[in-house]
């Protein structure tokens, strides 16, 4: 059944276009509607006000209802009256339809004369009376009940009479499966005023204590609101009968004991009106709604899966309440201003004040059914009539209940428009000290939340992450607000936020430690966390001149789990960065030195502070962050080099040593960079490129396979290339057997080149061997001859790769290798074996 639309309040007068009604006249403000579907939610969507008109459309081969927009005489309707279409006329200002299967039309007129008048027309291509307020059944019945409903035009009702009762529910019950049975019993019960005699019986009973009646008639009543009918909805909620249904709702059989709804809702709930409401329909309208939506939530038994879509035009009947009684106050521009010059005169008592700020939070929460752009009118409203100055001083109060649902206004502030709040705090700041503006006022309220469990903390900083979030800052070509708002939040808000972390970790522990105080650091850690992934230099500045981070790390001595792995989440995330302003930070202050305390005093136990921090080390090993792994292998390798059941810090050692040996044998380097070159550069550049790049670039900065080849090594003899590595076997020597036991342990991942590997052989023989790319293009870096060849004398076929192989006796070889060509080391022992003799015996001498 159709849902009953809001008539749209307060329309301002205006004329529009459209077609031509029957005496000529053009659509004036009898013609003004707001036009609504109903979506899949089963709420009403208002789609916009403009002008009605009726007229014939050749396209649509008859007479139509036209609605232009009032805004830009677009079309916001056009359908055709279709002669089987069910019309419905509601409220003397509401005609409903439905166009196909879950398509529900209404048009809510301003005024009944022209409602009156489209009404005629609907009716007078149907051929039906205009006295009638449905022009079709609203059924899809089966061939059965066609056949019922020929033989019995219509449901004729019991006589209303107490000994009846009985016959009464059993009619209602029996009619409720059927949705054409379900029609005709609506129609009867409009038809005779049924309602009206019924609770007349009701008194009846009460008065003669007939439980079997009362509970007969608590049936009855469930019943008919199981009908989902609107008008009958509105006969049971007028002001005369809406006490009497909530009493029959009293006695359900399933209880021993009846219930006293109506003793609550007249001695115990009170209403309030904290600014006289002089408009009575609106007053009414307040208290209608309020009974409904409480025989919705406690009178009603909770509806199985079956009856649930039967009370859909019942939460449409509260919905639409409630659309029209936030229109109306909205519209009292002389309540809004009473209300918002009561809120923050100083003369206005604490209990007086708190009722106000209830009032407004409830008119918030009611502004949540409305459509977007009546929100936006709402907020707007709010916003000129002052709010956020008035919250401000409601803020400053020492009345917590006042305080608290300042707090949940604010919250709707704030998820409606950000923007807005933030340009407020940035106006606000240019007049008034740091500790009374707004967003230093959530602060504290935060900090200073009595809730055991912080619920009202938390909340709190939900709404400063959102404030504070640069995806919801607009730029425009003027100015960007995340560098206004941001600049402002790190002068006149971050030393509020942080002053609880900052006074609890003066020492080399937290000072207070209790559930609540660990609950509070871990919130603000969090924000924080959030500031350090999304706020680049503001953050990082704040950070490096406050010490933050040591300070943070204090609590890695937490007897809290949770907020030790807050504080470590907070270094990760810095670390993730990969920024050597941090990184420099780090090493300067030795701020790895909490984390491997927590980790040594965490011991054997395999848990997630154990986890973290190893993946923690491991991203610095995998990303070869050299900074970082030097600082912790010369500063924390003693501590460490016993942890063997992961290989994260024996390969952090391993890549030490390698950026080690790199800056002890620059020439080795070079020859590195020389094979690394040879093998990946496809462009030979000029000589001068290259000297360009050689001078301007340093070599500590360079990644793999971006090394620049010095122009004095492009003309040395094989012997002086391989001098470095020779001496360097030598050496390598001396570490044997610690080498081997290392590297037969490690099995690391990631991309380590140039690397150097050990392996052992009992042969008489072993190489070192240098391997370049294969490359069978002509004129490419590999061919024989290349500048950049180290081993361009003794020439081989340009199909055969390059190599150089020293000779050394005994049984330690030594191999130049590069990981990522595993799969080239078969092909390449291949080609080792057809090396020309002479270039072995060059080679080994």
């Amino acid at each position: 059944a159709p849902r009953r639309p809001p008539t749209p309040s307060g329309l301002a007068s205006r004329s529009g276009g459209g077609c031509s009604v029957a005496d000529g006249r053009m659509t004036d403000t009898r013609r003004r509607v707001k036009v609504y579907t109903l979506n899949e939610d089963r709420q009403w969507d208002d789609r916009g006000t403009g002008h009605v008109s009726s007229c014939y459309v050749e396209r649509l081969k008859g007479m139509s209802l036209l609605v232009r927009a009032e805004s830009d005489g677009s079309l916001l309707l056009e359908s055709k009256i279709n002669p089987n279409t069910a019309y419905q006329k509601q409220q003397d200002t509401l005609i409903v339809w439905s166009e196909a299967e879950n398509y529900d039309l209404a048009l809510s007129f301003q005024e009944k004369a022209g409602c009156d008048e489209i009404w005629e027309k609907i009716c007078q291509v149907q051929g039906k009376d205009p006295s009638v307020d449905i022009t079709q059944d609203l059924v899809d019945e089966s061939e059965e009940e066609r056949f019922d409903d020929m033989s019995s035009p219509g449901l004729e009702l019991p006589s209303c009479e107490l000994s009846r009762l009985e016959e009464i529910a059993e009619l209602v019950a029996s009619s409720l499966p059927s949705p054409l049975r379900r029609e005709k019993l609506a129609l009867a019960l409009e038809n005779e005023g049924y309602i009206k005699k019924l609770l007349e019986i009701f008194h009846v009973c009460e008065d003669l204590e007939n439980i079997e009646g009362l509970h007969h008639l608590y049936e009855i009543i469930k019943g008919i609101f199981l009908l989902n009918r609107t008008a009958l909805f509105e006969v049971m909620f007028s002001e005369e009968c809406i006490m009497d249904v909530i009493g029959c709702l009293e006695y359900d059989p399933s209880l021993s004991q009846s219930r006293k709804h109506r003793e609550f809702l007249t001695k115990t709930a009170k209403f309030k009106e904290v600014i006289p409401i002089s408009d009575p329909e609106l007053k009414q309208k307040i208290h209608q709604t309020y009974r409904v939506q409480y025989i919705q939530d406690m009178v009603l038994p909770t509806p199985s899966v079956f009856e649930e879509n039967m009370l859909s035009t019942l939460h449409s009947f509260i919905f639409f309440n409630k659309v029209e009684i936030v229109g109306m106050l909205q519209e009292d521009e002389k309540f809004l201003t009473d209300l918002f010059a009561q809120l923050t005169d100083e003369a206005t008592d604490e209990e007086k004040r708190q009722e106000l700020v209830n009032f407004l939070k409830e008119f918030c929460a009611f502004s949540q059914t409305l459509q977007p752009q009546n929100r936006d009118a709402f907020f707007k409203t709010l916003s000129n009539m002052g709010i956020l100055p008035a919250l401000e001083v409601i803020l400053g109060m020492d009345d917590a209940q006042v305080r608290s649902a300042a707090t949940d206004i604010f919250s709707y502030l704030v998820e409606y428009n950000p923007s807005m709040v933030r340009e407020f705090v940035m106006q606000e700041a240019q007049q008034n000290d740091d500790d009374i503006l707004l967003i230093n006022l959530i602060i504290e309220h935060m900090i200073c939340d009595t809730d055991p469990e912080l619920g009202g903390a938390v909340l709190l900083m939900g709404l400063l992450r959102t404030l504070v979030d640069p995806e919801n800052m607009l730029a425009t070509a003027n100015k960007t607000e995340k560098t206004e708002f941001l600049g402002f939040f790190y002068k006149h808000c971050m030393h509020v936020l942080t002053a609880p972390l900052l006074a609890n970790t003066t020492e080399d522990k937290p000072s207070k430690d209790d559930f609540q105080t660990a609950q509070l650091l871990a919130l603000i850690l969090e924000l924080l966390t959030f500031c350090v992934e999304h706020h680049t230099y503001h953050i990082k500045n704040y950070i490096i001149n406050k010490d933050i981070l040591r300070r943070v790390l204090v609590l890695m001595a937490s007897k809290h789990a949770f907020l030790a792995l807050c504080a470590l989440r907070f270094k990760r995330k810095i670390i993730g960065l990969k920024d050597e302003f941090y990184n420099r930070y780090i090493m300067k202050s030795f701020l790895f030195e909490p984390v491997v305390k927590a980790f040594l005093n965490n011991g054997s136990r395999y848990n997630l502070m154990n986890s973290a921090i190893i993946e923690m080390f491991e991203f610095i090993r995998v990303e070869d962050i050299k900074s970082l792994t030097a600082h912790v292998i010369e500063n924390y390798w003693k501590a460490l080099e016993d942890v063997d059941y992961v290989q994260t810090f024996k390969g952090l050692k391993l890549r030490f040593e390698q950026q080690r040996e790199r800056q002890d044998n620059p020439k080795l380097d070079s020859m590195r960079s020389i094979l690394r070159n040879h093998r990946y550069r496809r462009d030979a550049r000029t000589l001068e490129d290259e000297e360009e790049m050689w001078f301007n670039t340093d070599e500590d900065d360079l990644e793999d396979g971006e090394a620049v080849v010095p122009p004095s090594d492009k003309t040395k003899t094989d012997e002086d290339i391989m001098d470095p590595i020779s001496k360097f076997m030598e050496r390598k020597k001396l570490k044997e057997s610690e080498e081997k036991e290392v590297l037969l342990k490690t099995n690391l991942s990631g991309r380590q080149s140039p690397s150097f590997k050990l392996s052992f052989s009992s042969g008489t023989k072993s190489n070192l061997t240098s391997q370049s790319s294969a490359s069978n293009l002509p004129g490419s870096p590999g061919s024989p001859g290349s500048p950049g060849s180290p081993g361009s004398p003794g020439s081989v076929s340009k199909s055969t790769s390059q190599m150089a192989a020293i000779t050394t006796k005994g049984g330690l070889v030594g191999l130049v290798d590069y990981p990522d060509d595993d799969e080239e080391d078969d092909e390449d022992e291949d080609k080792e074996e057809t090396l020309p003799l002479s270039k072995k015996a060059k080679l080994e001498s």
